[in-house]
């Protein structure tokens, strides 16, 4: 794995400063700290930061093509580059590596910005060629692999694989976007492809970018999508093995690298699945790791154990202490933007444990998404189906004036809390679904907000990054449409970004057999039925493992990653907390209603409501304001905050 960067004169060819060049590249010394090198030529300058996983000893970047008119710089892992070498050569192309990376400038030169499809991986790459006076950067279908960009004030356009090396550019502005923070505070990430900063995108999954001499705006490409193509007949059983297949024939791809390898084992479906592939690929045990809490509601250790146990894997236990708030200031700062996944702290905790054994692990991230795996899924079916017998019109005032009347209840079951559903059937589907999903519901950002916020959002809800993705959606059944939302939206703007952020912190990588395009395309065509059937969510693929899983491990009630917010904030972190929401600094940004910042301290640290998940939203901005957004040559935050 490895961090790239680099600076394109769209205006002229004016000489690169390799210096500002240099400063960006260190910044990412964390994503590859073996090698770093520097390419510049009159208009471009690449960097790279090297993690050697393949062809240790001679797979340096920026590579070039033969007559190095073509320069590449990667991240990530391109599974079947050996087969495109071999119809590379025949093609007469020359091959003085054995890595995947020379594989990338070939195929550029052979089928141009449609090289893409031939590759199978994980990826982010920028490349020029100097002949045809183009600069070309592509990502992934499914955005495992990280790659932002912008264009400054001078015509220069910058990328790189982390948000940190485009700010470490003496000439960016430190500008925040309203609309990506009325998306933070609903998400508690920014979706693609927005940045907090307004002059710095994401490179969109599935995209490619194309940019030469002369254009003010790059053109961007979409070249692939989930299908949802539905298979002509297939029956359960056939699904099943053939399930197992696919997925085998997927981890036993993701098990190439000449370094020490290794996964992730939490205990669930997932990475008990992709263990039990591993076990049964490899020639030796396999090295295994997962973390354990002291409180048994968070605790998933010993099914862990239990499948470590059945394959005899070499497994590696540490004990995690939940009051682990020394990551606070340091997930701020790896993220580079806001971002209020909690279970960023264990996750960046059982990385650390990993890099201690291992340079590549497998984990079960995916799977969830691909097969339908979340309880929410349900409860949206649910829903829809109560929609689809009343019309909008009716449901509306109905829903509305129960969900207003009904009191919030959030020490109840799901099953109780009455006022949310209605709530959520006062909405069409995709409304219905982001109230859902949303960690501050509409009316909270509502009142979270400042009057002259409000003002700056000029009518922007964050509900439309759902809606722009729901237009796109091939497919019209309510469980693949909010399946597509979510592989738009949460796992790439927060599952994948928690994990490449939080291993690449320890130079570790990971990889995610399920995220294979080729196994996400083949999923996506199964019927519905398959992947939630009753109450029962990843139905076939449970079925699949039942020869290969306990039951306790395939049919218990998933208990996720997290750690107990809501007792911290009334307990170890009650100051720091009261100090972060009461302090400057969020007063200073004119952002916030202060009063209701109040209200919600107040009331949560009563016992009287569970505020947990949107006071750790806003204790993350806070502490991204102090340890990301200030520059020596800034003025005053509130001079900080324009809206797109």
């Amino acid at each position: 794995m490895c961090g790239i960067v680099g600076l394109f004169d769209t205006r002229g060819k004016n000489e690169i400063d390799r210096q500002v060049l240099w400063r960006m590249n260190q910044l990412q010394i964390h994503r590859g700290p073996d090698e770093g090198e520097l390419y510049t030529e009159p208009g471009v300058g690449f960097g790279h930061r090297r993690l050697s996983i393949m062809d240790v000893s001679s797979g340096q970047q920026p590579l070039f093509n033969e007559d190095g008119s073509v320069v590449v710089v990667f991240n990530g892992e391109i599974y079947n580059f050996q087969e495109l070498a071999t119809e590379l050569a025949a093609l007469g192309h020359t091959f003085r590596t054995h890595c995947d990376t020379e594989v990338i400038v070939h195929a550029w030169e052979e089928w141009g910005e449609y090289c893409v499809d031939r590759f199978r991986g994980m990826f982010a790459f920028g490349l020029w060629d100097r002949n045809q006076e183009t600069l070309f950067l592509a990502r992934d279908r499914l955005g495992i692999k990280p790659l932002y960009y912008g264009m400054l004030g001078d015509g220069t356009f910058i990328f790189a694989s982390e948000l940190k090396a485009v700010l470490a550019h003496p000439d960016f502005i430190r500008e925040m976007d309203a609309h990506a923070i009325e998306d933070y505070f609903a998400y508690g990430y920014v979706p693609e492809p927005k940045t907090i900063f307004r002059h710095a995108l994401k490179l969109s999954p599935g995209h490619t970018l194309k940019l030469s001499p002369g254009q003010s705006m790059p053109r961007l490409r979409q070249y692939w999508d989930i299908p949802f193509t539905p298979h002509d007949s297939i029956s359960m059983q056939e699904a099943q093995e053939e399930l197992i297949v696919r997925l085998r024939e997927s981890v036993k791809i993701h098990l190439m690298t000449e370094v020490p390898l290794g996964a992730f084992l939490s205990g669930g479906v997932d990475s008990s699945a992709v263990v039990a592939m591993m076990a049964n690929l490899m020639g030796e045990p396999v090295n295994t790791c997962s973390i354990s809490f002291g409180d048994p509601a968070f605790n998933e250790s010993q099914y862990a154990q239990k499948v470590a146990d059945r394959y005899h894997t070499r497994h590696a236990v540490e004990r995690v202490d939940q009051d682990d708030f020394e990551l606070i200031d340091k997930l701020a700062f790896l993220y580079d933007e806001p971002f209020a996944d909690s279970s960023a702290m264990p996750t960046y905790r059982v990385c650390e444990l990993a890099r201690k054994r291992v340079t590549v692990a497998l984990s079960g991230d995916g799977g969830d998404e691909n097969l339908a795996g979340y309880r929410r899924y349900r409860w949206h079916l649910y829903e829809d189906r109560m929609r689809s017998m009343l019309p909008l019109g009716f449901r509306k005032p109905l829903f509305g004036l129960l969900g207003s009347l009904y009191p919030k209840a959030d020490w109840a079951p799901k099953v109780l809390r009455a006022k949310s559903t209605f709530e959520a059937l006062a909405r069409d589907s995709v409304e219905g679904y982001f109230h859902s999903v949303s960690i501050m519901k509409d009316k909270m950002r509502q009142r979270l907000f400042s009057a002259s916020f409000h003002r700056s959002l000029q009518g922007y809800q964050a509900v439309e990054v759902l809606r722009m993705h729901a237009d796109k959606c091939p497919v019209d059944d309510a469980l693949s449409r909010v399946q597509y939302l979510d592989m738009k939206t949460y796992l790439v703007g927060d599952i994948l970004t928690k994990v490449d952020r939080a291993s690449m912190a320890h130079a570790l990588e990971v990889r995610v057999p399920l995220l294979d395009h080729k196994l996400v395309e083949w999923i996506s065509g199964l019927p519905v039925s398959f992947k939630l059937h009753g109450h029962e969510g990843k139905y076939v693929f449970k079925k699949a493992l039942e020869p290969y899983l306990p039951n306790d491990v395939l049919y218990r009630d998933k208990m996720g990653f997290s750690v107990p917010l809501a007792s911290w904030f009334r307990g170890p972190l009650r100051q720091r907390l009261n100090d972060a929401l009461m302090g400057s600094v969020l007063a200073d940004t004119g952002i916030f209603n202060q009063a209701f910042l109040k209200e919600m301290l107040d009331q949560h640290q009563s016992g009287r409501r569970d505020y947990s998940a949107p006071l750790w939203t806003l204790l993350m901005f806070e502490s991204f304001l102090r340890n990301v957004l200030p520059v020596e040559h800034s003025g005053s935050r509130k001079n900080d905050l324009k809206v797109a």
